[in-house]
């Protein structure tokens, strides 16, 4: 008799039990419809006769069919797989020495909403492969929402928004085939070296986290933050975990794409449940204007970093995730993040891709859950009972709020409707800028000297072993050999060694540097 091998059983957790906890803290209530008519029977349709036809007249059933049709909104363009929770900011360190923003009080406590998630893959798609993993904070604060919308990288692929698009056409799926296509991922890289920093990082170990829990989190962009005397200073937010950095193997990782899918929101979730709640330190990087005008770069390149050992890190505060989502659907899918939202003493910065997100994110929100989504509880900056929204805003589809009641709705008005009350406190910080308007290509940047500090002093020599295989497993999957030798090109910019060790794996001849290192002041 053969021998059968028994199946592995997965260890349960707390989201394995979750409709049976449910059971056992409620008691069954009256079904009813949408509209609260209670009904007496839930699994038959009415018919004329029992094998006659339906009709039209049984309302529970068409009302019921017609809402499980529209379940399902547009999922997002990016990040549409993710997981989330809430939780607690606590400003833990002074910071009115350069930011007027109350969230920042020192002592002060805010409810935040953490979603995490893939970039590139859809809904339905694993939570456990190589891709960026967007790390957006939904803050509920005294002044209004503030959505901190970044990412487990401290850089991107693009500098410029008009670029954004390509770029994730060219990670999704072919047009034709419908299938994940190397040859669009490696083409576009080999035509814009300016994504060599990020591309690094996505190949080396942190490119497949271990879960949600176990990364850090950045802001990436700059931003400027303004004081009570109207000073200001740029910042990068840095958000580091406190369960430590935990890597997935390459291996386990594609078997855990096939096995669990969700591993890391089922991770999320059992760890909040089991009142294990993971916590992240925020830090800022603080540059003055005087130092941002001297840097060796631009300074509002998303593909550059702030060094360091230039710039240490500054305590601000620390959130804590201690409640799961109720209902998936309701404050995690229909969740809209947009760093159009800041409260008054943090505002934009000229990068230039911020200020495209600044309209992208808010038009996607427009379309995908609607023109008041702002009035969905998740989103609504009433949730804060000190925050009372009092605008000249009315109407539009899905308007389920009191609609600003019967205030006026033309502004200015003698009749007491909404005005300025601190003008000061409240307006944006003024800046004076001159310039050619024109598609400016920056052409002079320098888009290898940060890889190659990455490379050499970043990466221990286990981590540049693995981040030059995970580059050649990936590429070497390209059908055009020419896309091949363009991008060891690419590689041969930032490290002689680099080019040489992924030559040699992909047995290719080590090509020459096409562009010698460059150094830019910057010139903003």
């Amino acid at each position: 008799m053969a021998n059968t091998k028994q199946p592995e059983l997965k260890e349960s957790g707390p989201s394995d039990n979750q409709i049976l906890d449910f059971k056992k803290s409620h008691k069954s209530e009256q079904l009813t419809t949408g509209y609260g008519r209670p009904l007496g029977d839930r699994s038959t349709v009415i018919t004329v006769g029992p094998r006659g036809p339906l009709l039209l007249s049984d309302f529970p059933y068409i009302e019921d069919v017609q809402r499980f049709d529209r379940e399902r909104i547009p999922e997002r363009v990016v990040h549409a797989k993710g997981g989330g929770a809430f939780g607690v900011f606590e400003a833990t360190d002074d910071l009115s020495d350069i930011c007027k923003a109350k969230v920042f009080k020192k002592g002060s406590q805010t409810r935040v909403l953490m979603r995490f998630s893939t970039v590139a893959g859809e809904s339905g798609s694993a939570d456990t492969v190589r891709d960026p993993r967007g790390f957006a904070i939904k803050m509920y604060t005294d002044e209004g929402i503030w959505d901190l919308v970044g990412n487990n990288t401290p850089i991107f692929f693009v500098r410029d928004p008009f670029l954004f698009q390509m770029f994730i056409h060219s990670q999704k799926r072919n047009p034709q085939t419908h299938l994940k296509d190397p040859n669009m991922v490696w083409d576009f890289f080999a035509n814009h070296p300016m994504a060599t920093h990020q591309f690094m990082f996505l190949y080396s170990d942190r490119g497949v986290p271990d879960g949600f829990r176990h990364m850090h989190g950045y802001g990436s962009h700059t931003f400027k933050m303004v004081n009570d005397k109207n000073e200001y200073v740029w910042v990068k937010f840095h958000l580091r975990t406190n369960q430590g950095i935990k890597n997935l193997d390459p291996t386990k990782a594609k078997i855990l794409a096939g096995e669990q899918p969700d591993y890391a929101l089922g991770d999320l979730y059992n760890a909040i449940a089991k009142k294990e709640y993971p916590s992240w330190t925020v830090y800022v990087q603080v540059v003055t204007n005087e130092q941002a005008k001297n840097l060796p770069y631009n300074p509002f390149d998303l593909t550059k970093v702030f060094s360091q050992k230039e710039f240490p890190l500054r305590r601000v505060g620390k959130i804590t995730l201690n409640e799961n989502a109720e209902n998936y659907f309701a404050q995690i899918e229909q969740a809209a993040f947009s760093p159009a939202h800041m409260p008054p003493g943090i505002e934009a910065s000229p990068d230039k891709m911020l200020q495209g997100r600044l309209f992208s994110y808010a038009d996607t929100h427009l379309h995908r859950v609607g023109t008041n989504h702002h009035l969905i509880p998740v989103n609504n900056p009433e949730t804060n009972k000190n925050v009372k929204v009092c605008t000249y805003q009315r109407d539009g589809a899905m308007q389920t709020g009191h609609n600003q009641g019967n205030a006026p709705n033309y502004y200015r008005n003698s009749m007491n409707g909404p005005d300025v009350t601190d003008r000061n406190r409240h307006i944006e910080h003024a800046t004076l800028e001159s310039g050619l308007a024109a598609r400016h290509e920056a052409s002079d940047d320098d888009n290898y000297s940060q890889p190659r500090v990455f490379y050499q002093k970043v990466l221990d020599d286990r981590g540049r072993a693995h981040m030059i295989q995970n580059i050649a497993e990936h590429l070497g999957q390209c059908t055009d050999k020419d896309i091949i030798r363009r991008v060891v090109t690419v590689f041969a910019n930032v490290d002689d060694d680099l080019a040489k060790r992924l030559a040699d794996l992909l047995k290719i001849d080590v090509p020459r540097k096409t562009s010698p290192p460059t150094s830019v002041r910057s010139k903003y």
